[in-house]
């Protein structure tokens, strides 16, 4: 591991202190820990794997993205029912989306959307959905690294689990303070642990934060210590050193050799955006659809509104950040974008304001992730997921089109991953907040999760093929959503 150093007394304005800051991988430099691990691993057995060599991305629209507004508009309800960004037409015969989601709506073959999900609890609680309230209370992320063998990919380095926040690109945003469930510490307290299958599972946070493996200590001056980029520097400068005496690297073994490729190549590289084409950065870009200091304290349209203080217009990098983690061997990677939480109080904004600045924001960069998969013929090996802790109620209030929190029905939103696209699945009631077909819960989201990743038919004929906790979620947990497979 890649521990910096800092004054812990040394806190910046998301209660993170810098020795937490950033601290990579699960690899030994002095010790070659890793190293270790790749020579256990050459030496045993090699078995039968039930791992199909897949990723997840799990886009978290943290607040509770409206139902209605997103993938079931309800055209032919009342004016304060209906969708209040409008209706744009899908290339599914019949099927409408949100007014805020035209370039989706040109993609809805390459979609699943599934109308009768719910999340089945109306609160801020993200619990139930990042774990599919399995019983071992870890995250479907921790999970995926378990059934990995371990947070780290043994290839690359890279942690098999990861959260990405908006400080994973901007490491120097200073976000202000929302209320309640909205925090960092609410995301260090709900996104990152991993239940009883232990903190070695937990997730990494590349801007603050995760559970980490104690393996290397990569140590900084702590007072020399800005931002991730000397973390980038010192990697180079060790690179440039061990190239310049390659005597060093000959008296190494071939799996400690593999270890330092590892720290200087895979890590370094996979967290570090700028290294992508430019042109690849600006199809992701989505800085232009609003100026997220306008939505800040002191912004033009913040007007007091608290919990919009970690809006940012850096959704199109974090997921242009996914995508490289995957590519880079990571299994399950969390995406997290706030402020969808839409009641018109003196804490949030309404729906139609909400959703006017979000929207947009999230179509263009779900769709960008998606065309840039097809066009890396990654489309079937990364699964994509898009959803929230909750829905919203189907009616707007009269104070600005204010909703309230809904469990029953949870917009979903499934792409890749080499599942059935080009369908919505089941169906809600006339108002749209209850299912009327097979309704489905986190614990089905969950081992569709493990059977996209995991061939289910083999852990069934030999269930030690993965860890056990696996084995019982995927042999004795809820069905998946069938019509995906």
């Amino acid at each position: 591991m890649i521990s910096i150093f800092g004054n812990e007394s040394t806190r910046n304005c998301s209660g993170v202190n810098r020795r937490e800051f950033l601290r990579v991988g699960s690899m030994g430099l002095g010790g070659l820990s890793l190293s270790n691990l790749l020579t256990s691993r050459a030496g045993a057995s090699t078995g039968t794997s039930a791992f199909k060599d897949k990723s997840v991305v799990l886009l978290f629209l943290q607040g509770g993205p409206p139902q209605i507004e997103t993938f079931d508009p309800k055209p032919n309800q009342p004016a304060n029912n209906r969708s209040c960004t409008g209706f744009v037409q899908t290339r599914l015969p019949g099927v409408q989306f949100g007014g805020t989601f035209p370039r989706l709506a040109q993609m809805a073959d390459r979609l699943a959307i599934v109308r009768s999900f719910g999340s089945g609890d109306g609160s801020h609680n993200q619990v139930p959905v990042l774990t599919g309230n399995n019983r071992f209370r870890a995250t479907m992320g921790a999970l995926t690294a378990r059934g990995l063998g371990g947070n780290v990919n043994p290839r690359t380095g890279v942690p098999s689990n990861i959260v990405v926040i908006p400080e994973s690109i901007r490491p120097e945003l200073q976000l202000g303070q929302p209320t309640g469930g909205f925090t960092i510490q609410d995301v260090l307290n709900q996104y990152i642990p991993a239940g009883s299958l232990g903190s070695n599972y937990s997730a990494f946070l590349p801007a603050g934060g995760g559970t980490l493996m104690q393996n290397l200590q990569l140590r900084m001056d702590r007072n020399q210590f800005d931002d991730r980029r000397r973390l980038l520097t010192l990697v180079d400068g060790l690179r440039r050193r061990l190239d310049a005496a390659p005597e060093d690297l000959a008296s190494l073994d071939a799996n400690q050799r593999q270890a330092h490729e590892v720290l200087l190549q895979s890590v370094a590289s996979a967290f570090d955006i700028s290294r992508e084409d430019p042109r690849v950065i600006d199809r992701y870009d989505t800085s232009k659809y609003f100026v997220m200091e306008d939505y800040h304290r002191g912004g033009r349209y913040f007007n007091n509104l608290v919990n919009q203080s970690r809006a940012t217009n850096l959704l199109g990098k974090q997921m242009l950040l996914a995508r490289r983690l995957c590519e880079a061997g990571a299994g399950f990677v969390t995406v997290i974008d706030s402020c969808w939480d839409f009641h018109a109080d003196g804490n949030n904004p309404g729906v139609p304001a909400g959703m006017s600045f979000l929207g947009p924001q999230a179509d263009h960069a779900i769709a960008a992730f998606l065309d840039d998969l097809q066009q890396r013929g990654l489309s079937d090996k990364i699964l994509l997921l898009v959803t929230g802790e909750m829905g919203r109620s189907m009616s707007k209030g009269g104070n600005g089109g204010g909703t309230n929190h809904w469990g029953d029905l949870t917009p979903l939103l499934i792409a890749g991953g080499g599942l059935r696209m080009g369908q919505v699945i089941g169906e809600s009631d006339r108002p749209g907040g209850r299912a009327i077909s097979r309704p489905y819960w986190p614990a089905n989201l969950l081992t569709t999760v493990l059977h996209t990743l995991f061939d289910a038919s083999e852990v069934r004929i030999n269930p030690s093929l993965v860890p056990s906790e696996i084995a019982t979620l995927i042999n004795n947990g809820a069905p998946p959503i069938t019509e995906l497979f």
